[in-house]
């Protein structure tokens, strides 16, 4: 089937309905499509019979002085991906047709949005839910596929899910990475050389965390992964961190000493002008 493009609501009506008989799976992105993307595009398609792939850089999950305008838009790269990845369609609607003028209601995150990478973010999780909601209802898609790497967005719209009797199943597809570690980001592209040397720091931290989880309780991961970051702090350009936490993947709250099963350890940090984040999976 030839990829549709669909730029408002009536238009995803009849790609939709042309569809036929089938699974639905919907992949939101905010374009600027990398190999990440891709992959998840990919584990789509062994949900579902279709693929849909949402486009819109979604402005309620920027504030003010973030990177709304500079945000990568690079469409017509992006539809050629989504071509060879056999996808369905692409709805790429305007923020004009995806919010009222008049707008009243948003989705609240609640107190997990207001944790860790919500503290530094005031009202972005808001945002989020409040348009992965709505691409919910317009695509009514059977399964909904997003990256780990946001992997507190993952777990924020699993809740959203659950508490809303949203009738989705979600699926977490695993980070991708370069060769060199560092986690695949549409934002990756802001980086110089100096400030991707810096980066690096980030999965270096990680896998220092990672390494003692089978020999160390919290503090000893979290010691080990700060030293790392503490170094780099050092290089030029400075890697200034926002937070580190070795976090419940459920609820985003710290792990206590004693704590056994899954945990997040999840980092950000700004390099030169681009800020990043990264997590791994630990088992404690």
């Amino acid at each position: 089937m030839d990829l549709t493009v669909a730029a408002d609501r009536a238009a995803l009506d009849k790609a939709r309905d042309a569809l036929g008989p089938g699974r639905i799976a919907l992949v939101p992105t905010m374009g600027a499509l990398h190999e990440g993307h891709r992959s998840l595009v990919r584990l789509a398609r062994e949900h579902a019979d279709h693929v849909v792939v949402s486009v819109f850089v979604n402005p309620l999950q920027f504030a003010p002085n973030e990177d709304f305008s500079r945000y990568p838009r690079t469409f017509d790269a992006d539809l050629r991906a989504c071509e060879e990845e056999g996808v369905a369609v692409v709805f790429a609607p305007s923020a004009e047709d995806m919010y009222l003028p008049d707008r009243q209601v948003e989705v609240s995150a609640g107190g997990m949005g207001g944790v860790v990478e919500g503290a530094f973010r005031p009202g972005h999780f808001d945002g989020v839910l409040t348009v992965v909601l709505k691409l919910f209802n317009l695509v009514r898609p059977d399964v909904a596929v997003f990256g780990q790497k946001d992997a507190q967005q993952l777990a924020l719209i699993r809740r959203m899910v659950a508490d809303l009797d949203v009738p989705v199943s979600i699926v977490g597809a695993p980070t991708v990475r370069e060769p060199d570690g560092l986690a695949l980001s549409s934002r990756n592209r802001y980086l110089s050389e100096a400030d991707r040397a810096t980066a690096l720091a980030l999965s270096r931290a990680l896998r220092a965390g990672a390494a003692r989880a089978e020999t160390a309780g919290p503090a000893g991961i979290l010691d080990a992964a700060r030293a790392v970051l503490e170094e780099a702090a050092r290089f030029d350009p400075p890697l200034l961190l926002d937070y580190l936490i070795l976090a419940d993947p459920a609820t985003f709250a710290p792990v206590a000493d004693g704590h056994r099963g899954e945990a997040i350890l999840a980092v950000a940090a700004k390099v030169g002008t681009t800020r990043l984040i990264d997590n791994v999976v630990l088992t404690l």
